[in-house]
This record gives C-alpha cells, sequence and structure tokens, in this order.
C-alpha cells in the first residue's frame, strides 16, 4: 500500500486533486479509489472532496487489475515512435479505434494489447491506453499511452487543449477568405444519435481554425471546385472538423455522414491527422511527430493537380 506524503505543492488541495497528482492517475480513478474506500487521510477513511494539509500521510490501496476481456490481435502498426511511456502511431484510414457494436475484433485496441503485453487496463479495461481518438475513416498521428501516468499526463494535455494538432482535408468547394474560424457549439442530433450537429439542444463549445493550402478550380461550370486546407482544431469534440466545415459550406470530400450525399471520388473523409505535438510524460520534453500523406490522398491531388495543368 503506497503512503504519500503531502507537502506545500498539495497543501490545500482536493484529496481526489492530490492523489491524481502523486500517484499517477486520473482525477476520476482517483474518486472511484477514494469511493471504494481505498484512500486514508492519516488512517482515517476520507471523502473526494476533503482537502489534504501539509503533513498528511495519504495511504492508497490500488484495486486489483481487472482481466481484460478484449482479444490480443496480431494486426499490423505503423510506429512512429515508441519507449515505456508512450507509442505513437499512424493510423491507417479503415481501422477502429476500439471494439464497440458491429466492430467487436480488428480494431486498433486488439492490435495494441498484442503489441504492448503490459497495456491492459491502462486508462479503463475496454479503452486500454486511448486518450484520443480518430475516427474510422481519418488517418493520421495518434498517441497511446502505455501506463498509468502517462495516460493521466496526456489526458491533462488534451484537456488544457495544450496539444499540437494539425489535420488536412480536401473539402467541396472554394472558400471566400484564405482562412477562417469556425465558433459554433455542436452535440448530438436531436433525432440521429450517431451523428452530431450544430443545431444540437444539448451542445458543447467548439472552436475550428483552417487556412487555404491550395485552390482546385473546376473545369465544370456547375461544379464548386475543390480546396485543400489546413485545419487546427482547438477543441476536441466527436466529428468536430467533419461538422463545423460542413455548417459553413465546405464539406470534407468523401464524408458519407456529412458531405450532403454527393457521390465524391473517396470512399472515406479525405482528412488526414498530420502532425501531433505533446510533452512527454516523464521527461517533459516537447515531441511533436508528422504522418505522411497517405496514398489514397497523395492521388487524389494529384489528379487535381492535373486537372488543373491540362486546363
Amino acid at each position: 500500500m503506497p503512503t504519500f506524503g503531502i507537502e506545500a505543492e498539495q497543501a490545500g488541495l482536493r484529496v481526489d486533486v492530490a492523489l491524481s497528482a502523486l500517484a499517477g492517475i486520473t482525477r476520476s480513478q482517483a474518486r472511484r479509489w477514494i469511493d471504494a474506500g481505498r484512500v486514508r487521510i492519516n488512517e482515517r477513511i476520507c471523502r473526494p472532496s476533503e482537502r489534504v494539509a501539509l503533513g498528511d500521510a495519504v495511504d492508497a490501496i490500488p484495486p486489483d487489475p481487472v482481466q481484460s476481456p478484449l482479444t490480443p490481435e496480431a494486426i499490423p502498426l505503423d510506429i512512429l515512435f515508441e519507449d515505456e511511456d508512450v507509442i505513437v502511431i499512424d493510423k491507417q484510414a479503415g481501422l477502429v479505434m476500439h471494439p464497440a457494436p458491429g466492430h467487436a475484433s480488428g480494431t486498433l485496441v486488439n492490435a495494441l494489447l498484442h503489441h504492448c503485453v503490459d497495456l491492459a487496463g491502462v486508462g479503463g479495461v475496454l479503452r486500454p491506453g486511448i486518450v484520443h481518438r480518430l475516427d474510422r475513416g481519418t488517418s493520421g498521428v495518434l498517441v497511446v499511452a502505455k501506463n498509468d501516468a502517462a495516460h493521466a499526463a496526456l489526458a491533462d494535455q488534451f484537456r488544457d487543449h495544450s496539444i499540437e494538432r494539425i489535420y488536412l482535408a480536401l473539402i467541396r468547394g472554394s472558400p471566400t477568405a484564405e482562412s477562417g474560424r469556425v465558433d459554433r457549439p455542436i452535440g448530438r442530433h436531436r433525432t440521429d444519435r450517431k451523428r452530431i450537429s450544430v443545431q444540437s439542444s444539448v451542445a458543447h463549445a467548439a472552436h475550428t481554425a483552417w487556412r487555404v493550402l491550395e485552390r482546385f478550380p473546376s473545369t465544370v461550370p456547375t461544379h464548386p471546385g475543390h480546396a485543400w486546407l489546413e485545419i487546427r482544431p482547438e477543441t476536441g469534440r466527436t466529428h468536430q472538423i467533419r461538422v463545423h466545415l460542413a455548417s459553413v459550406g465546405l464539406p470534407i470530400v468523401g464524408d458519407p455522414v456529412y458531405g450532403r450525399n454527393v457521390r465524391d471520388c473517396l470512399p472515406r473523409p479525405a482528412l488526414h491527422a498530420a502532425v501531433l505535438g505533446f510533452i512527454h510524460p516523464r521527461n517533459a520534453e516537447f515531441l511533436r511527430f508528422e504522418a505522411p500523406l497517405p496514398p489514397d490522398l497523395a492521388t487524389v491531388l494529384r489528379e487535381l493537380k492535373s486537372l488543373g495543368t491540362k486546363k
């Protein structure tokens, strides 16, 4: 049973906040430990809201590991970086993040459990190691935590929006400006719970900045043309980029949900997580990773450039 001594840095904090920092776990984990009677202050059972004082002794009994119900699978991973704390992956389009109804296997989590033999249970049993998500059809760079301390540290950075994230997207349409920003709260669609909407009855603040990298005017008068955008999401809501761009009349090419039912040249959204930068949870070094453009997007861009050259 680990014992933590409260120093000046933690004095006055709620015990769940202090334990999160001292034990390297998330605040929600700390609350679960406390609610289960696994945490004591000076040998006395405490409440999550109780404040700790200088010199207090906080004893914590971690729960027994819960065996994961998920099956490790030998699915190839494109690993950009790995050490004892994190693994950075270039996810291919089509790979689902974790098991869910309709996708019981063949997911990134199944692959991670095979590659990282001690990953089970990190940050949760059903989504071990996962601190952020990329949609099934989105390609690009993502980071996975390999232990609870790394999970908590990365989760804090995502929650504080201090992570550097740059996406690239091919959109249908011609923006009237060279850059812009979408500030529209989003939430679950009022009638279709699988979709996200800017007209949700329960919406959360969401901010997305974009700029045009290249334009591809159409050779057909009735077609709006295309544009290649750099996108910087300033919040991390579900489907945020896809919903925000569609809401301002710039839907992502190939998006089957928010693309307005237009038949496109790609079978998946033309969205790529190109850059991810974060502070390493152990040594505080800033790490920045880039995922190269996947072949399907590169091919479409070459074709659009070629059409412009032939005009």
